[in-house]
C-alpha cells in the first residue's frame, strides 16, 4: 500500500524537530554532564564543575549548629510547636555566623509571623493547622513578641510585659 503524501508531510516534520532538538542538545550540553559515579545522588552535573561546587561555602546549616551556642533558645524551642522550623527560617542563612555577628538578623517585625500566621481557610491543607490570626484585627499597633515568645509561642515573651499592649 503507497502512503500518501498527507502522511509523510508530518513525519518528516516530526523528524526534523526531533532532529533539530538532538543536534542542538548536542551543540550545548557540555560532554562531561551526565549522573556519574554516585548514581542520581548528586543529579545531573558537570564533572568538570565539582571543584567550583566543592569550594562553594555553604549558608544554611541547622539548627544543631545554633545549638552549640545558643543552647537556652535551641532548648526552648525543640519541644514547642516551632520544632520543626530551621532556626534560619526566621533568622537568615547562618553563612558567617558567629565570625560576623551582625549576620544573623533577628527580626521582630509582625510580617515574618504573618507570613505562616495569617489564616486561611485551606481545610484540606496542612497550612489549616497552623494557628492563623487576622493581622487587621488581632492588635495590629502591636509587633507579635510583645505577647508571644517567638521561640515558643505558647508562653508568654519573658521581656515584654503583656499590658503594654492595648486592645
Amino acid at each position: 500500500m503507497h502512503l500518501k503524501n498527507h502522511v509523510w508531510r508530518p513525519l518528516y516534520i516530526v523528524l526534523a524537530i526531533v532532529g533539530g532538538i538532538l543536534l542542538t542538545r548536542t551543540l550545548l550540553v557540555p560532554g562531561d554532564f551526565g549522573i556519574h559515579e554516585r548514581g542520581y545522588m548528586y543529579g545531573w552535573h558537570r564533572k568538570s564543575n565539582e571543584a567550583e561546587w566543592k569550594a562553594y561555602r555553604v549558608k544554611y546549616k541547622t539548627a544543631k549548629v545554633c545549638a552549640e551556642c545558643h543552647k537556652d533558645k535551641y532548648n526552648d524551642i525543640k519541644d514547642s510547636p516551632h520544632a520543626s522550623i530551621s532556626c534560619e527560617n526566621c533568622h537568615g542563612p547562618n553563612y558567617d555566623h558567629p565570625k560576623d555577628p551582625l549576620g544573623l538578623k533577628i527580626d521582630r517585625s509582625r510580617a515574618l509571623c504573618i507570613r505562616c500566621h495569617a489564616y486561611m481557610p485551606y481545610k484540606d491543607n496542612i497550612r489549616a493547622k497552623i494557628p492563623g490570626i487576622d493581622p487587621l484585627l488581632h492588635y495590629p499597633q502591636a509587633e507579635c513578641v510583645m505577647c508571644h515568645y517567638p521561640h515558643n509561642p505558647t508562653k508568654p515573651n519573658p521581656k515584654y510585659n503583656r499590658r503594654e499592649v492595648k486592645p
